[in-house]
Parts: C-alpha cells; structure tokens; sequence
C-alpha cells in the first residue's frame, strides 16, 4: 500500500479512550464509513491483499465484518456469508465455541454457505486477540472450504491475535496499531 493511502486510512480512525472499558481504547472506523473516498481505499485495498486469486466466497463476521466483506463481495463478484452469532441464522447451521478473555462465545454459520473446495476469504474489521477469527477458520475447514487469507482493516499487534489462527493461515492487516 502506498504511504498516501496508508495515511488516508489511518487519519479516517478514530480512537476512542476507556472505551467499552477503562484502559482499552477503541479503534472507532465510524469516520472512515463516512468519508466514501476513504471507505472505497480501504475496499480496495483489502481486494488487494488476494491479488488476483481466485476467490468463491467471502466470510465476514458478526458485525463490522458485515460491512466490508458484503462489499468486498460485490466488488469481486462472488457470494457473501454471514457468519453470525448464535442463534441468528434460520436455516440449518454449523456452530463452533471458542474461548474468550473473560467467557465463552459461539458462533455460526449456514451448513450450506460453503461447498467442499470453495475457495474463501475472511473479511474483517479487526483482529484483537483472534478468537472469533480462529473459530471462523475452523467452520470453514470443517465445511470443506479452503481458506485462501484473512484479510483484516486493522490489527491490534500487541494482542498477538494472528499467532492462534495457525501457520497455515495467510493474514493480512492495512492497519496496525
């Protein structure tokens, strides 16, 4: 990425201190959502980091992830999956628990999303401590899928989120914090 479209990016987040709690500070992408030059950069730029690989799918996660895989979706011409939160989707599922800092989350998505050999890429806005990312990696190996990368608006480095999606797992971040 060039340093123009890097500092375009990064100007376009907003922090936000103590944020859901004291000590965290929130990486707010409302500003970037809202600027269409910017948000059609950071599209780009995450269709970018596939070049040119052939791609069946799009994951995004529950929510933001919704945000920028739908369009990353579109703009590439192939199919957008949802992958939700438990209890949200209304056909047949596949669900996968995983740990959290504090708890225990689950995840979902429809059995039918992913056909054997779907070549499929995970879109999100963050990667923090990477656990809802692992357990998405896991739903599509289990479907059959084959997990092209991770592709990710921002990355929080110091919470070393990338270490538990696996060797094997192409990751990509425009941003790093």
């Amino acid at each position: 990425m060039n340093p123009e479209t890097l500092e375009q990016l990064n100007a376009a987040i907003r922090d936000i201190p103590d944020f859901p709690k004291e000590g965290i500070v929130f990486k707010d992408i409302t500003p970037l959502l809202l600027q269409p030059e910017v948000f059609k950069l950071a599209i780009r730029e995450l269709i970018q980091t596939v070049d040119g690989q052939k791609i069946d799918k799009i994951i995004g996660i529950d929510a933001r992830g919704f945000i920028f895989g739908a369009v990353v979706a579109h703009e590439m011409g192939v199919g957008f999956i949802p992958v939700r939160k438990i209890g949200k989707l209304p056909h047949l599922t596949e669900s996968i628990s995983y740990s959290l800092e504090y708890g225990e989350a689950e995840i979902e998505v429809h059995r039918d999303a992913i056909s054997p050999g779907d070549r499929v890429l995970i879109v999100d806005d963050l990667l923090a401590t990477g656990g809802t990312a692992a357990a998405t990696i896991q739903l599509v190996k289990r479907l059959g899928g084959h997990l092209v990368a991770a592709s990710f608006l921002i990355e929080l480095t110091f919470l070393n989120g990338r270490d538990i999606l696996g060797e094997d797992v192409t990751v990509h971040s425009l941003l790093s914090y």
